[in-house]
Formats: structure tokens, sequence, C-alpha cells
């Protein structure tokens, strides 16, 4: 069997007096998951970026894109695999200036690709990181939910764009709630699978005076298996729900839970042609 891991996860990483002991406490906990793939949204600093990439030392290969003050979306991808190839697309449309989604057009919002191999399998991991909802109501008519629209469908096309015989794995905050029409219209355009279809298990955990009704879940790692991949298994679960040890204190690792999806295939068989076995 081949065996392939992810885990993502929104890390809050917005410059604290914690902040620095919290992203170490998550690089030793990344370490020990022991994953092949770790996608990260909201690295917000390069001081950050260093951290986490010193300290994930189980993950010595790196994938993200400069920028003036953090990595472009504040996107930061780490594989214990090599990097084969990797490539930044800026979403076309990143929220709406005048709003607090400033913000998020300042960052350079857009879906950070990388490709490697394993055994002989071609697999594209495409991270990112949507327009945050400042209103928290998915109605069609809301103007962040249409700004999403436009990213998701943007998404699909990059999706769509990967060959049919790549593993093609998309993770990272979605700022939509899985029981929303934009949910289903992306699934759709995309052809990707949700192991966690139908799961409304919150992936947020709101901060001090946010809305309850921020607490959904907005966080995937979702997959599209090629043709050629046999007897494929996939399961996912949800990490970092409990408080940790932080140095001196219990804290939680991010104010997202994180996303573990782990993929299993049968290895390919070659036929011979002259005895049929």
């Amino acid at each position: 069997m081949n065996n392939f891991s992810i885990i993502t996860l929104n890390c809050f990483g917005v410059p604290t007096m914690r902040t620095s002991r919290r992203l170490l406490t998550l690089a030793l906990e990344l370490n020990r998951l022991s994953a092949k793939v770790v996608s990260l949204q909201e690295v917000q600093t390069h001081r950050y970026r260093r951290l986490l990439t010193r300290a994930s030392v189980g993950y010595p290969a790196h994938n993200y894109v400069p920028f003036v003050h953090a990595p472009k979306g504040g996107l930061l991808t780490m594989a214990a695999l090599p990097i084969e190839a990797a490539h930044f697309t800026l979403y076309r449309n990143r929220g709406l200036w005048y709003t607090p989604a400033l913000a998020d057009w300042i960052l350079h919002k857009g879906v950070l690709q990388t490709e490697m191999l394993l055994e002989g399998q071609r697999i594209v991991v495409l991270n990112t990181h949507l327009t945050a909802n400042y209103r928290g109501l998915w109605t069609r008519d809301n103007a962040f939910a249409k700004q999403e629209q436009l990213q998701l469908k943007q998404l699909a096309e990059i999706v769509n764009a990967q060959s049919s015989d790549t593993l093609v794995i998309v993770t990272g905050d979605f700022n939509i709630p899985r029981e929303s029409w934009l949910y289903d219209e992306f699934m759709t355009a995309s052809g990707l699978t949700d192991p966690m279809a139908g799961d409304t298990q919150p992936t947020l955990r709101p901060r001090m005076g946010m809305p309850q009704r921020y607490s959904m879940a907005i966080d995937y790692a979702l997959y599209r298996a090629p043709a050629s991949m046999v007897n494929v298994q996939a399961e996912s679960r949800l990490l970092f729900n409990e408080k940790i040890l932080i140095k001196d204190y219990y804290d939680h690792l991010s104010d997202h839970l994180g996303v573990e999806l782990k993929l299993s295939w049968d290895k390919s068989v070659s036929l011979n042609s002259d005895t049929g076995v």
C-alpha cells in the first residue's frame, strides 16, 4: 500500500506577545504527527515563517512566496517529501477595498501550489485561504459571499487544469460553511471528494467578541484521485481541539482546528502482455 497524509491549519500567526511560543509548540506537535505534508494559513510575518520552518524538522522542504512582510497570502506549505515544482496564483477578486476585506487584498490571497512525487505518483497540493466573510452571512446577495464565490470558481479552474493522472489535494481555510450553497457549488464544479462530507462540527473557535454564528465547519482537506489509483481509502479527523501546555501555561494551538487527511491506495501492478499476469 501507498500512504499519504496531510495536515491543514489556519495557525493564527498574528503578532501577539505569545504567538512565537504557541507556534513553536505547534511545530513540535507537527513533528510528532509525522504527516507527509503540512499546509498552513495565516502565517502573518516572515519571523513566524522562519520559526515554523526551522522548528518543523520533520518537514525539510518548504514552499512559500516571499512578500513584503509575510509569505504571500499568508500561506506556507511544508513537506517531508522533496518538492518538484511550485507555483502561486493570485486571486483575481480579493475582496472589496472599502470594507474590512481590505486586509485580504493587502495580503494578496491566492492559491499556493506544491508538486511532489510519491512512489511514482504525482501529487499536487493546493493550499489556500479565501476572503473572510465579515458579516457571517452566506446568502446569495451578500457581498462577501459573492467575492468568495468568485474565488471558489477560480480555485475550481485550477483543480480542473491539473492532469487526470495527478492526485490533487486542496486544503485550507475556505471561510465558507460546509452546509452552504457555496460549498455545494464548489464541490460540483471541482469534482473533489470531501471525506468529512455532512460533518458540521465547527473548525473555528470564535475569539472574544466574535459572534457565535462564526462557529462552523470552514476548514477543509479535499482530494481528487486519478483512475489509475486502485482501492483508494480516505479518512479525515479534526486535530488540536484541546488546550496544550505551551511553556508555562495551557492554551489552544490556534483559534482554528486542524484537519488531517489520510489516503492509501494499492501499488499499481504491471500486466505482462505475454502471460496476462
